[in-house]
C-alpha cells in the first residue's frame, strides 16, 4: 500500500485545495501518470504517482482542503482490488442523466488583461438542470468586475467542479455540461443523494464546527454538492440558547436588549477592493499633494456653449471632459506619473487610458477611457457616458476595467470638500476631485468672491519626486483655469 500525501508545493504555502481527481477509486495507474490536480492561491500543480498500482482509497474530496503533508489518497499494488466503499467522493451526489451525447467542459475565460484568476460568485444552475444555448451558467467575479458565463451549447449541467466563493485560475474547468442527444433529468434521484451529503461539512468546516460548537443543521452549506465549507463555519452564528426561567422579582426587571448587530459575510467585490486599497498603501510609497483651481473660466465656457454644444453632440458638456484634458496635457509632461514600477524596473506608457473611479451600489468600480489623448471634448463626454451607464447597469466586461494608465476620482459628486485617494494599483498617480464651492480669493490684490476647487494627487514618490507632483498639479490648474490655452495645445 502507498500513501498519496499533499507534498511541499512551496514556501508559505500552507495548504491546497483539491481541484480535481484525474482517476477514481477502483482505477488502475501507471508510475508518473497525473492522478489529482492541486491548487493553491499562486497556482495548479499536478501530482502523479510514485509507481503503478489501482486506486483503493480517496480520502480527500474534489473541493475541499488539504494542509501539506495531508494523506489524501492510497495505492495498492497492480494486482490488488479496489475497496470502493472507502471513497469520499462516491457519496457526493451524481446527477441521473441520459445522454447519448458528448461532454463540454466549462472552462474560465481569459477575461481581461492581467487577470490571472476569477472567483466563482454564483452558479445560476444546479447539477442535474436543463440548460438551454447562451443561458447564463455561472457569475464570475474578479478584482475589477463580475461577468456571466453562458452555456456553449444545449445540455445538462452533469458536475460542478469548483463551488461557489472558490477561486479559479484562467483556463479552469469549472464544469461539465451533457451535450447533444439529451434526454430528460431525474430530479428525484438527484435531489435524494444530495439530501445525504448537503450539510456533510468538509474536514477543514468540521474542525471549526467543533470548536465553536455549531449545530451543522443549521449552516447553509455553500461547498460543491451543498457541503458546508470553511467559510461557511467561520461565519455561522451559534443557535441561541435557551432562555433560562426568569427570576421572581418584586421590583421591575431591567429591560432586554435585543442584539443591535448584524454580521454580514462582504461580497467578493468588496473583500477584492479592500485587499487591493489596503496592498496599495503597503506596496507604494504613497503621498499626497494639493492645490486649488478657479473653475470661473471653464463654468462660463460651459454656460455659454451649453445648448449649442448638445446640438451638435447630442451629449452634454460636463466638467469631467476639462479635467480629462488638462490631467492628459500634464501627464505628457510629467511622464513619471503615467509610469508604473515593476520590480527593479520602470514601465513608461506612450498611451493615455483613463481610469474614471464610478460608485456603484455593488461598490467602486473604474472602467477604462481608451487613448484619452486622441478624444476631443466631445468624445470624451460620450465615452463617459457610455461607461457610466454600463456601471449602473452592471454591464461593465473585464476589458472595460482593465489597462488604465491614470485615475481621475470626484469625491465631489457627493459633497466632500477634501480627501487624499488612495492609489489604483500599478499606476502611479490618481487625482481627486471635490466640489465646487465659493470661497473668499485674492485676485490682483482685491478679495473676490470666485468658484473654487480644492484638487488632490496621490502619488508613488518611488518614482515620482515632489517636484514632478507639483509640477503635474500646477499644469493641471493652470489648464483649467485657462481652458482656451490648453484647447489650443499652447
Amino acid at each position: 500500500m502507498t500513501d498519496i500525501k499533499v507534498p511541499n508545493v512551496g514556501e508559505s504555502v500552507t495548504e491546497v485545495t483539491i481541484a480535481r481527481w484525474y482517476k477514481k477509486v477502483g482505477d488502475s495507474i501507471k508510475k508518473d501518470e497525473v492522478l489529482v490536480e492541486l491548487e493553491t492561491d499562486k497556482a495548479a500543480q499536478e501530482l502523479v504517482a510514485p509507481e503503478d498500482g489501482v486506486v483503493t482509497e480517496i480520502l480527500v474530496g474534489e473541493g475541499e482542503n488539504a494542509t501539506i503533508g495531508t494523506l489524501i489518497a492510497k495505492l495498492s499494488a497492480a494486482d490488488a482490488k479496489a475497496s470502493p466503499t472507502k471513497t469520499v467522493t462516491e457519496a457526493k451526489a451524481k446527477p441521473d442523466i441520459k445522454s447519448s451525447g458528448n461532454s463540454t467542459n466549462i472552462d474560465v475565460p481569459n477575461v481581461g488583461e492581467s487577470v490571472t484568476e476569477v472567483t466563482v460568485a454564483q452558479w445560476l444552475k444546479a447539477v442535474g438542470d436543463i440548460v438551454a444555448k447562451d443561458e447564463a451558467l455561472v457569475e464570475l467575479e474578479t478584482d475589477k468586475a463580475a461577468q456571466e458565463l453562458v452555456a456553449p451549447s444545449a445540455g445538462v449541467l452533469s458536475e460542478i467542479l469548483i463551488a461557489e466563493g472558490e477561486v479559479a485560475l484562467i483556463g479552469a474547468t469549472l464544469g461539465v455540461l451533457t451535450t447533444g442527444g439529451v434526454a430528460a433529468t431525474t430530479p428525484r434521484s438527484v435531489t435524494s443523494k444530495v439530501s445525504k451529503t448537503i450539510k456533510d461539512p468538509m474536514p477543514s468546516a468540521a474542525r471549526i464546527i467543533k470548536e465553536k460548537g455549531l449545530d451543522a443543521g443549521a449552516i447553509s452549506g455553500t461547498g460543491k454538492d451543498g457541503r458546508i465549507s470553511k467559510g461557511d463555519a467561520l461565519f455561522a452564528k451559534p443557535a441561541p440558547k435557551a432562555a433560562a426561567p426568569a427570576p421572581i422579582v418584586t421590583q421591575s426587571a431591567p429591560h432586554q436588549i435585543s442584539s443591535r448587530e448584524e454580521r454580514v459575510r462582504m461580497s467578493r467585490l468588496r473583500q477584492t477592493i479592500a485587499r487591493r486599497l489596503k496592498d496599495a498603501q503597503n506596496t507604494a510609497a504613497m503621498l499626497t499633494t494639493y492645490n486649488e483651481v478657479d473653475m470661473s473660466n471653464i463654468m462660463e465656457m460651459r454656460k455659454k456653449y451649453k445648448q449649442v454644444f448638445i446640438d451638435k453632440h447630442g451629449v452634454k458638456l460636463g466638467f469631467m471632459s476639462f479635467f480629462v484634458k488638462a490631467c492628459v496635457t500634464a501627464l505628457k509632461d510629467v511622464p513619471t506619473v503615467n509610469a508604473e514600477v515593476d520590480g527593479t524596473d520602470v514601465i513608461y506608457k506612450n498611451y493615455y487610458d483613463i481610469s474614471i473611479a464610478v460608485g456603484t451600489d455593488k461598490g467602486l468600480v473604474v472602467p477604462v477611457l481608451r487613448d484619452a489623448d486622441t478624444l476631443s471634448l466631445a468624445g470624451i463626454e460620450k465615452g463617459i457616458g457610455v461607461l457610466g451607464k454600463k456601471a449602473r447597469d452592471g454591464e461593465l466586461s473585464m476589458d472595460d476595467m482593465s489597462g488604465g494608465t491614470f485615475t481621475i476620482s470626484n469625491g465631489g459628486v457627493y459633497g466632500s470638500l477634501m480627501s487624499s485617494p488612495i492609489l489604483n494599483p500599478p499606476q502611479s498617480g490618481i487625482l481627486g476631485m471635490h466640489k465646487i464651492e465659493k470661497r473668499a480669493v485674492v485676485v490682483d490684490d482685491q478679495i473676490v468672491i470666485r468658484p473654487m476647487m480644492y484638487l488632490a494627487l496621490s502619488y508613488d514618490h518611488r518614482i515620482v519626486d515632489g517636484k514632478g507632483a507639483v509640477t503635474f498639479l500646477v499644469r493641471v490648474k493652470d489648464c483649467l483655469e485657462d481652458p482656451e490655452r490648453m484647447l489650443l495645445d499652447l
